[in-house]
């Protein structure tokens, strides 16, 4: 039992991926479904800044008396795939108001049966 107390980061990280992922799979909104892929990156950010961690670790500035340094590369790293995520998602989100333009609707299955009845 302790075992699964000790590793609490990664149950956090699964629950997110799946709730993520199921958003994705199961809802036609096209918002929902963005929503649904941030959810999921976090849980990747999650894992990623977890798996990056140093207990005891100090930030790698040499001073005296500091033995055990973190490696700062993971942080940077999900710095950067935040950036990334954000610009994904406000692209994803002038997609989905281009759609609602065209379409009249952001719901998936009516804009399948909208392309197919021409």
């Amino acid at each position: 039992m302790d075992f699964i107390f000790s590793h609490y980061n990664y149950w956090i990280t699964i629950f997110l991926m799946m709730v993520g992922f199921y958003i994705v799979i199961s809802r036609g909104n096209l918002i929902k479904k963005i929503i649904g892929l941030n959810i999921f990156q976090v849980s990747a950010f999650l894992l990623y800044i977890s798996i990056g961690a140093v207990q005891g670790g100090a930030a790698p500035i040499i001073t005296e008396g500091v033995e055990l340094y973190s490696n700062p590369l993971p942080h940077v790293l999900i710095l950067t795939a935040i950036v990334v995520g954000v610009a994904t998602t406000a692209l994803a989100l002038a997609l989905v108001v281009r759609i609602k333009e065209s379409y009249g609707t952001i719901e998936e299955d009516e804009i399948h049966e909208h392309d197919h009845s021409l």
